[in-house]
């Protein structure tokens, strides 16, 4: 199994520091947060127990994005996930989100590939530029969920706004595409 493939071993220490097992170094919270906007799975045991704390530590990531004023959840969902957990046996919230994940991931994987599959303008010069915008498009308007990139959806803020953003790509497109048709 390649070392990317299993998961990263972080050790808790009683002291509640952070050991990454792999380059052998203390590591925050926003080191592991990293590792998994870079599409590595993480693991955090505790050193003395043995007991896995993942979930544990990647609600308390969430939580403080959520308090830095990140906003990773709305309200609306916030609130039907706790009125899941009050309902008796948990409710299905759990796995209902895990499956809508999934199908997001799946649909972005299946839109990239559709887009040089059987494509004959794939084999064009120019085509990756093209692709690449797309991708791009696509992560800023899903807010990378699902993607190794992942950053909560505030990538916007950040550069200064989305619609700048995507004024930007649609004139790069627009550039390509007559590139493109001055090609044939």
């Amino acid at each position: 199994m390649a070392e990317q493939d299993k998961p990263l071993l972080i050790k808790r220490y009683a002291s509640r520091r952070l050991y990454n097992t792999e380059t052998s170094d203390y590591v925050t919270l926003e080191d592991i947060a990293g590792f998994i906007r870079d599409g590595r799975e993480v693991q955090i045991v505790d050193l003395k127990t043995g007991d896995d704390l993942t979930r544990q530590y990647l609600l308390q990531i969430i939580a403080e994005h959520e308090s830095r004023g990140e906003n990773v959840l709305p309200v609306n969902v916030l609130n039907d996930l706790v009125r899941s957990y009050m309902v008796p046996g948990g409710g299905v919230m759990p796995q209902f989100l895990q499956t809508s994940f999934d199908m997001l991931r799946e649909s972005q994987s299946k839109m990239m590939e559709n887009m040089t599959a059987m494509n004959p303008i794939a084999k064009m010069p120019g085509f990756e530029a093209v692709k690449a915008q797309q991708e791009a498009f696509l992560k800023a308007m899903t807010g990378g969920f699902g993607a190794a990139g992942w950053t909560g959806g505030r990538e916007e803020e950040k550069s200064g706004g989305s619609g700048e953003d995507l004024d930007d790509i649609k004139k790069q497109l627009a550039e390509l595409q007559e590139k493109l048709s001055k090609m044939k």
